[in-house]
């Protein structure tokens, strides 16, 4: 066991190899390159693992998908605007049933944004951002060893659903270097079960909607439904067994916080006056566990990287107001948080000398 300064990009990294990742496609994009440049320096070392630098998004994604049909666990890595022209690969994808790892380092946008800056404005492109309904799973952690530790579940995800998976981090996390020992996490990997191409047999992988035979079946819908129903009871199934989220600071308090990524650790001075709750599989919602939780609660406040995006997934699904603290334009920062509290009356004061601390609080976190 090995302690060592590693980044949340390496990690993202390193858990890509550790579950089995043969093949990288990418256009480097802030601030998710580092990633791009440790596949490239790996491939250099390594002949079986498989590196291109594409032409652009576009073709990253599509690369990724052909190489998992090919056989190969897979994945790019981008950012926002790169993530954008993604959608069409990630629907079909969806449609056809392909395992494959999208990486969405986020930062400020639209458009091109401010591309060192930290945001969380996709997290509902990470849900719907292709066209039509389909049935995502995307996991959002919040520390350098969890970069790691979540590249491998959704990786293993990708492989039961056969669908591609989304890993969300952003700028700060992404770039942020702690001292971790990646050996002592361990995740078992799920091993590739779908049959390579030219394995024998006739297949279609066509983004028309097809009877299973192949033949289209692009008037009727009652076998669309039957298809689209089959595929989501069976995701939502598998979503059961990664349902991670975690529950912790001052369970008393009367509040309950939201937060999720880099804005948990922002936070995290807040401790001792609310409760937690981060959702670390943002999609499927945790609709059981966060509804069970909340009930406990007189307030509920979100904090995210963007402009209530996450809170009115929240507010609807619990059919109850939430407060909302956005961290827009890249401040992610405590100030931030505290100016948002004080603006929703949710400004605690500061805690008593001899109060229990931050971290104090904190140690009691359970994850689930």
């Amino acid at each position: 066991m090995t302690k060592r300064l590693v980044q949340g990009n390496e990690a993202v990294f390193l858990g890509a190899i550790k579950a089995g990742a043969g093949y990288f496609a990418g256009y480097p994009i802030s601030p998710s390159s580092e990633i791009l440049a440790q596949a490239s320096g790996y491939a250099a070392k390594h002949p079986e693992f498989k590196f291109l630098q594409e032409e652009d998004e576009i073709a990253s994604a599509n690369a990724i998908l052909g190489a998992s049909l090919a056989g190969a666990k897979s994945f790019t890595a981008t950012s926002g605007p790169g993530f954008s022209l993604m959608q069409e690969a990630v629907g079909y994808g969806h449609k056809v049933g392909i395992p494959a790892v999208i990486v969405d380092v986020m930062r400020v946008g639209p458009g091109t944004g401010m591309p060192t800056m930290p945001g969380q404005g996709d997290i509902l492109q990470a849900r719907y951002g292709s066209t039509g309904d389909y049935t995502s799973f995307v996991f959002y952690p919040s520390t350098v060893a969890e970069c790691f530790e979540y590249t491998i579940h959704a990786f293993n995800a990708a492989e039961e659903t056969r669908s591609p998976v989304i890993l969300l981090s952003d700028a700060f996390l992404g770039h942020l270097n702690e001292v971790v020992d990646l050996d002592t996490i361990d995740v078992p990997v799920v091993n590739r079960t779908l049959e390579p191409l030219a394995s024998g047999g006739t297949r279609l992988f066509s983004g028309v909607a097809t009877y299973p035979d192949g033949e289209p079946a692009t008037a009727d819908s009652d076998e669309f439904i039957r298809q689209y129903l089959e595929n989501r009871e069976n995701r939502l199934k598998i979503s059961e067994k990664y349902a991670f989220y975690e529950y912790g600071w001052n369970k008393d308090s009367d509040t309950l916080v939201i937060a999720f990524g880099i804005t948990r650790r922002v936070a995290q001075p807040l401790a001792p006056h609310f409760a937690l709750f981060r959702p670390i599989r943002l999609w499927p919602v945790l609709g059981n566990e966060l509804t069970e939780i909340a009930a406990r609660y007189k307030k509920i406040v979100v904090i995210e990287g963007s402009d209530g995006q996450y809170a009115s997934v929240i507010e609807h699904m619990l059919l109850r107001r939430v407060e909302r603290v956005p961290l827009l334009g890249g401040r992610m920062s405590l100030e931030a948080v505290r100016e948002g509290l004080d603006r929703i009356g949710l400004l605690p004061k500061e805690s008593e000398p001899g109060s229990a601390t931050a971290a104090d609080a904190s140690a009691s976190a359970s994850v689930a």
